[in-house]
C-alpha cells in the first residue's frame, strides 16, 4: 500500500519538478556559469582552459562582469526605472480592474460569461499587432493627440508627443497586462460569501463600510496575485519600450537584449539576468507571502 501511495505521489509531482529542472533550474545554471566567462574576441564567450595552473583570466573565468555591474550606477538607474514603471502599472491595473471584476462576480451568469469572454478576447490577435495599433492610436496625426493637442492649447501649453514617450509605454504595459489582474481578482470576488455582506447590512454598516471591512480585506490573496502577474512580467518587457518608447525609455529587459543581441556581450547579459532573476525571485517570494489567508484569532 506505502509503494503504491509512494508510486502515486512520484507520479504526480515527477512532470512538474521536471519542467522545473528543464526549463528554469538548468537555463537558470548556465546563465550563472556564463555570467562568469569572458566575452570572446568577435562576441559570444571565449573558450574556457580550466587546466592545472589555470587562474583568473588563464582560464577563461572572470568576475569582472560583476565588479563592472556594481560599480557603474548607471545599471542602478536602469533597474529603479523598470521597478518604477512595473509598479505604476500595476496600481494603475488594481484601480481599473477592481471595478469591472467586481461587476463581472455581482452580475448574472449570461452576462457573466459575456464579460469573461470579452476579457479574454485580446489574446486571440497577435501581440504585436496589438502594440503597433497603438503607435497609431497614439501617433502625432491620430485623432485622440488630436484632441489632447487641442484641449492643451486653450490652457495655454504647448503640444505634447504621445508617441516615443514613458505615457505611451505605460499605456502598452496597462493595456497588455490588465486581464492579468481582472481574471484573478474575478477568481477570488466570485467566491465571497454573500451572506457576509447581508449580516454587516443587518449590524448598520452603510455601502462603504460593508466594501471596506467586508469585501476589501477577502480579496486581497485576489490582488497579490494579480499583482505578480503584472509586476513580474513588466520588469522583463522589451517589446513595448522598443516600439513604443523612445530612446530615454530603456527598461533593463532592453538593455538584456541589447547585450546578447547588439553588443553580443554575453557574460554581461548574462550578469544582468542573474540580478534580474534573484529580484523577481525576491518579488514573487513576497507576494506569494502576501497573497496567505491572514488567520486572525479572536
Amino acid at each position: 500500500m506505502q509503494t503504491s501511495s509512494r508510486l502515486v505521489k512520484w507520479l504526480i509531482s515527477a512532470p512538474p519538478l521536471a519542467f522545473l529542472l528543464i526549463f528554469f533550474a538548468a537555463p537558470s545554471l548556465i546563465m550563472i556559469f556564463t555570467s562568469f566567462r569572458l566575452p570572446g574576441e568577435f562576441g559570444g564567450l571565449a573558450p574556457v582552459h580550466i587546466l592545472p595552473g589555470n587562474t583568473g583570466e588563464d582560464s577563461g573565468l572572470t568576475i569582472e562582469t560583476y565588479r563592472f555591474f556594481f560599480s557603474d550606477f548607471i545599471y542602478f538607474e536602469i533597474f529603479l526605472k523598470s521597478f518604477t514603471v512595473a509598479a505604476l502599472t500595476t496600481v494603475i491595473c488594481i484601480a481599473m480592474a477592481y471595478p469591472l471584476a467586481l461587476l463581472i462576480a455581482r452580475s448574472g451568469k449570461k452576462f457573466r460569461n459575456l464579460m469573461i469572454m470579452l476579457v479574454v478576447l485580446p489574446f486571440a490577435s497577435n501581440f504585436l499587432i496589438r502594440i503597433y495599433a497603438w503607435m497609431i492610436i497614439l501617433g502625432p496625426e491620430s485623432a485622440l493627440s488630436h484632441m489632447i493637442n487641442s484641449v492643451l492649447a486653450v490652457f495655454g501649453i504647448t503640444p505634447v508627443t504621445l508617441l516615443f514617450s514613458p505615457f505611451a509605454v505605460l499605456i502598452g504595459m496597462i493595456y497588455v497586462h490588465l486581464p492579468f489582474m481582472i481574471l484573478p481578482l474575478y477568481t477570488n470576488l466570485e467566491k465571497h460569501d454573500p451572506i457576509l455582506l447581508d449580516a454587516a447590512q443587518d449590524l448598520g454598516a452603510n455601502r462603504w463600510q460593508r466594501f471596506r471591512y467586508v469585501t476589501w480585506p477577502q480579496s486581497l490573496p485576489g490582488i497579490f496575485s494579480g499583482s505578480a502577474l503584472v509586476f513580474i512580467p513588466v520588469l522583463g518587457m522589451f517589446a513595448i519600450p522598443d516600439i513604443l518608447g523612445g530612446t530615454g525609455d530603456i527598461m533593463i529587459g532592453n538593455l538584456i537584449k541589447d547585450q546578447f543581441l547588439g553588443t553580443r556581450d554575453w557574460p554581461f547579459g548574462s550578469t544582468l539576468s542573474i540580478m534580474l532573476t534573484l529580484a523577481v525571485l525576491g518579488i514573487a517570494g513576497l507576494f506569494s507571502w502576501l497573497a496567505k489567508p491572514v488567520t486572525r484569532i479572536t
